[in-house]
């Protein structure tokens, strides 16, 4: 698999279920979707050129073929998040935690979680 591979953003959308659920059929995916817009046969037809990109792995052992994610989560938001560092703040990380913050009322404890993330890389 290719670490280039960049998911378009409604194969986001459904590797955030499979991120969350696991094994899933492709009528699960299309139900936790939830999309009145798309119907079935997109959500299938989007799974299998996702499959062709190998950025999911297909079990056809069963009727119901059964999709799993094959790209890690963690991998996919750090390339994403690089990308948009470099394409949209200039490199600058900085900018883009202050620009995510000032856009959102982060929750107490999101702030408590990013001061000891910053301690903990003060400190290392």
């Amino acid at each position: 698999m290719s670490n280039t591979i960049k998911p378009t953003e409604g194969e986001l959308e459904i590797l955030q279920v499979l991120w969350q659920k696991g094994l899933c059929t492709v009528r699960e995916v299309h139900e936790a979707l939830n999309k009145k817009d798309a119907g079935y046969t997109t959500t299938l037809k989007l799974m299998q050129i996702m499959h062709e990109k190998q950025l999911v792995d297909r079990d056809a052992s069963s009727k119901s073929h059964v999709y799993r994610a094959i790209i890690s989560q963690e991998k996919t938001q750090q390339q994403m998040v690089n990308k948009m560092i470099d394409n949209v703040f200039n490199g600058s990380a900085a900018r883009l935690v202050m620009q995510a913050l000032g856009n959102k009322n982060a929750s107490k404890e999101e702030i408590d979680l990013i001061k000891e993330y910053l301690n903990n890389l003060e400190n290392k």
